[in-house]
């Protein structure tokens, strides 16, 4: 099995090389039958099948199976299996395999796709390194590699608007990386360990509780800025526009998803069943649950709304995370609904983006005016882009109800059980049920744009009907063979969705057997339906404030104020204007002050004292022989009746010019000297440090 954990991560790593050196004899390729193009994506498609085929065998025979690789970064790097990283393992590698297929269509017209797909396979290595770690050093590890290789992704059509976005992407997860850093720092500090298996007894044991909760507010940022949370969700609406849909289904189902395991790793092994942190964690989790069903109801482009869904449904998550912290030991629904509700929604933005990318594909557009009908005629389409909108929207018999209706159980039930905090959960039940309704009703809006409506121009409408082979069937089967998964889950939620529940609610620490719950009771439908009823209220009631009319025709039309955008508004004046001049400032506070301390000590403590006889130039030494050679040079031309120069340089002068020079030379070899002895010893410095550290460890 240990050989198993090594492949499984190191076979994408070789497969990209492979598919590099296949993009790098295609680039000459011009042939068609047998050309390296096919090779190529043949290639790519089999690594896809193959490390899904791999985690497949990893889960039905590795279950609990361990690896550690010392050596590496000092602390080695660790892994193993558990119910939790088998579904999450599992779960990725299936997107990958299925947007691996599709990108065979979708990107054929696309330039630098050896880039594109050696960037793709290094990327789910990474992200398989972070689902299977079992420490936060190798978490943290993979974490940052997986940021910076699918910052590739984001910048892929090198447009002006996908380079702005890639910039922002990779601001944020270089940033959240340091703090993220930090946090690992002082938790190790706290701790001695990183190790998930150790961190709850270690925790218990420690008596430094508030530098407790300062790490974790580090770690916090860090894997929050991943996972898309309230106010680090700047990168979520810009980058999924702009990168190809096959990875902005990745980006949306899965690597948010990475940072909601390391919130998860965090919150469930140093603050389990802390009532203050879950607290902390529930109110990030209603701004990013209302804020991006807001965003996503005022938007008018396709995978914009479908983007800042993702930054909505992760709220949803990071309240279930929450309350699993509110309720303490009796919170088995919120530990079973956080797990469901990420598996969800990764499947579901898998078939929601691809069903996107079949609309880009065709038309080479996104905004809702533009795309307007052309799903009319489309029966296969319509049903998947239907499964998914009905599932993140928590229709009953879909897989988004049966875990929408255990999160929200578990706020009633912390109503009933928290007198302290039962208003602050009433009044959260309701922002709860009304982003729920704003879901219905931004689906609403996408699926009426896309498959109900009729284009204005009706040239264009006959288009899109007449449009028969609008995708390949290899992207037919990705897209229905992830849509039919949605209302499996729903109907049968008792075999299939509480199983998987079953299998990864060890990972929070919820042990044994938790009692079944009767998702189609009248109790339980009961919240669906008020959702249900607030979606389609509002979206009657928002529906003219969404549109406006343009030469006798409603448009949609985009809602959101420009000016409110948060990075424009907030980081990017804060980050470019702000804190430099606030530098600028103190530094010249400060270099003044230092400047007024020197005159001060120099009037008063070192003030300055004439040396009597204190010569123009050079030193005792040089006057003295410098005297003696002019005087010599004086009487020889007495001697021999020579005439004296108007201009002569006396030797005084010459002596005093050539001790500066040596004295010039000698303080530049001094300083070299000097700066080279600082660099040897500040590695030294950082040797000592390494060795203590590890004498320590």
């Amino acid at each position: 099995m240990e050989k198993l954990f090594l492949i499984l991560i190191l076979f994408p790593l070789a497969a990209a090389i492979a598919v590099m050196a296949a993009d790098h004899k295609a680039s000459a390729d011009t042939g068609e039958k047998g050309s390296w193009k096919n090779v190529r994506d043949l290639f790519v498609i089999l690594t896809g099948v193959g490390e899904f085929a791999l985690m497949c065998v990893m889960a039905f025979s590795g279950m609990g199976s361990e690896l550690f690789v010392p050596g590496i970064c000092g602390m080695g790097l660790r892994f193993c299996l558990d119910g939790f990283r088998i579904v999450y393992g599992l779960t990725a590698a299936f997107m990958w395999m299925m947007t691996l297929l599709f990108s065979r269509e979708y990107l054929s017209h696309e330039k630098h796709l050896g880039r594109y797909y050696f960037f793709q396979l290094v990327t789910l290595s990474a992200t398989l390194g972070v689902f299977l770690s079992s420490d936060l050093f190798t978490t943290f590890v993979f974490f940052e590699v997986m940021s910076f290789t699918s910052y590739v992704w984001v910048v892929q059509e090198e447009t002006k608007g996908a380079i702005k976005a890639a910039e922002t992407y990779l601001a944020v997860a270089v940033i959240g990386g340091m703090v993220l850093l930090m946090g690992l720092f002082l938790l190790y500090n706290a701790l001695g360990t990183l190790e998930m298996s150790k961190l709850l007894s270690a925790a218990s044991a420690c008596g430094e509780k508030k530098l407790l909760y300062i790490a974790g507010c580090f770690t916090l940022v860090g894997f929050g800025a991943k996972a898309g949370a309230f106010p680090l969700h700047i990168w979520l609406p810009k980058a999924h526009p702009v990168a190809p849909a096959p990875a902005s289904a990745l980006l949306s189902g899965i690597l948010t998803k990475a940072g909601i395991f390391g919130v998860l790793a965090v919150s469930c092994n140093i603050f389990l069943w802390d009532k203050r942190w879950g607290l902390l964690i529930f109110s990030i989790g209603l701004f990013t649950m209302f804020g991006g069903a807001l965003l996503a109801v005022c938007s008018v482009d396709l995978k914009r709304t479908l983007a800042c869904s993702s930054m909505s449904q992760i709220g949803f998550i990071l309240i279930g995370i929450g309350m699993q912290g509110i309720l303490g030991e009796e919170n088995a629904l919120a530990v079973r609904g956080t797990l469901l509700h990420m598996v969800n929604h990764s499947l579901i933005k898998l078939a929601l983006f691809m069903i996107a990318g079949v609309v880009v594909m065709n038309l080479h557009k996104l905004n809702l005016n533009e795309i307007r009908g052309f799903g009319r005629k489309k029966p296969f389409l319509n049903i998947c882009f239907l499964a998914g909108a009905l599932g993140i929207s928590g229709i009953p018999l879909m897989n988004g109800y049966v875990s929408k209706t255990l999160l929200h159980e578990s706020i009633v039930e912390g109503i009933e059980i928290s007198a302290e905090l039962s208003g602050f959960l009433k009044m959260s039940e309701w922002i709860f049920l009304i982003s729920g309704g704003m879901t219905l009703a931004y689906m609403t809006k996408l699926y009426m744009a896309v498959f109900i409506e009729e284009n204005s121009d009706k040239k264009e409408q006959n288009r899109f009907d007449q449009m028969k082979g609008y995708m390949s069937p290899l992207s037919a089967f990705a897209i229905g063979g992830s849509a039919v998964i949605l209302p499996l889950l729903g109907i049968v939620p008792s075999l299939l969705s509480d199983r998987i529940a079953d299998l990864g609610q060890g990972f929070m620490h919820l042990e044994g057997e938790v009692h079944a719950v009767s998702y189609f009771s009248l109790v339980n439908l009961k919240g669906g339906f008020i959702s249900i009823g607030i979606g389609v209220l509002l979206y009657a009631g928002i529906r003219k404030l969404m549109m406006k009319r343009k030469d006798g025709v409603l448009e949609y039309k985009d809602c959101w104020p420009k000016w409110l955008d948060v990075e424009e508004l907030l980081y990017r004046p804060l980050l470019l204007k702000i804190l430099p001049f606030l530098a600028r400032v103190t530094c010249r506070i400060l270099d003044s002050l230092a400047e007024g301390v020197i005159i001060f000590l120099r009037k008063t403590i070192y003030r300055e004292r004439k040396i009597p006889h204190e010569l123009a130039e050079g030193t005792e030494f040089t006057h003295v022989v410098g005297a003696a050679l002019d005087f010599l040079r004086r009487i020889k031309r007495k001697i021999f009746r020579q005439q004296e120069p108007e201009h002569e340089i006396s030797y005084e002068h010459k002596l005093a010019m050539q001790r500066e020079k040596i004295v010039e030379t000698n303080a530049i070899i001094q300083r070299s000297l000097s700066f080279g002895l600082l660099l040897f010893y500040v590695g030294l410095v950082f040797t000592l440090i390494y060795l203590l550290y590890l004498g320590q460890g």
